[in-house]
């Protein structure tokens, strides 16, 4: 069964959002807060119709969860990126890292593990939104005079801003947008010790709270992702009491 529900009508053209969960109370709570944020929103609790939706009637991003019957979001993802680069957030649970990481690596941009704030959902959207705006528009106008931003290179990282990608000695990592953004903050000065606050600072905006286990969990992610395709690495090094800091040695 499929709803659809928009925000009230506005002079600027609004950016929609689709989202998927077989959980009625979170669908509604969900569109309530982004359609006071701004965003239009459509609402499915079937993975099938919603399948069917996505690819007919795009919307500027969906956010599914993984758990639903029928279809769930994993096998939704899937097809989905079969015919479609539309940007997807998946909602988890804290015991589905399994599910998170095959999650990213079908195409996923990002996930939120229930239970999960309004305000990081929003500032989760809004930061794919940007990213997926300046990739198009600098497929669109290639030739613009305006600069992207340079390339961010530290011994065999190498990382692009523009397109959101890393890679690790040639090797692509795939890395959710909070995670780019903590590695972005370590590896813009190596060497130096960033602290838990100043890495929450530079991957949330400020009406975001976040715990310090939060940042210790990306990190954590982080590492794992890239031994994942290096066992030896070690570009990322914890001062105990003071922070992380990132080497390229």
């Amino acid at each position: 069964m499929a709803d659809v529900q928009t925000a009230p009508p506005s002079p600027h053209q609004q950016q929609v959002i689709a989202l998927v969960d077989d959980d009625r109370n979170i669908l509604t709570t969900v569109s309530i807060g982004l359609q006071a944020e701004g965003f239009a929103t459509r609402v499915y609790s079937d993975g099938a119709a919603a399948l069917k939706a996505l690819l007919e009637n795009p919307p500027d991003l969906a956010v599914c969860d993984i758990k639903m019957p029928r279809m769930d979001g994993l096998e939704l993802l899937q097809q989905l990126r079969a015919k479609s680069a539309l940007p997807v957030i998946l909602l988890t649970s804290k015991d589905e890292e399994t599910d998170e990481a095959l999650g990213l690596a079908m195409g996923a941009d990002d996930y939120i593990a229930k239970p999960f704030s309004q305000r990081l959902l929003v500032a989760r959207i809004r930061a794919i939104l940007r990213r997926t705006e300046l990739v198009r528009g600098e497929a669109e106008s290639p030739d613009e005079d305006l600069p992207s931003p340079a390339a961010l290179v530290r011994g065999r990282l190498e990382m692009d801003p523009t397109r959101h990608r890393v890679t690790w000695a040639g090797t692509p990592v795939s890395l959710t947008v909070t995670e780019f953004m903590i590695l972005e903050a370590l590896a813009a000065r190596p060497g130096v010790i960033k602290s838990r606050n100043q890495l929450m600072d530079a991957a949330y905006s400020d009406d975001v709270f976040v715990d310090d286990r939060t940042i210790d969990s990306h990190i954590k992610r982080l590492r794992r992702k890239f031994r994942a395709v290096d066992p030896q690495f070690s570009g990322i090094e914890t001062l105990y009491g003071a922070g992380y800091s990132f080497t390229d040695g």
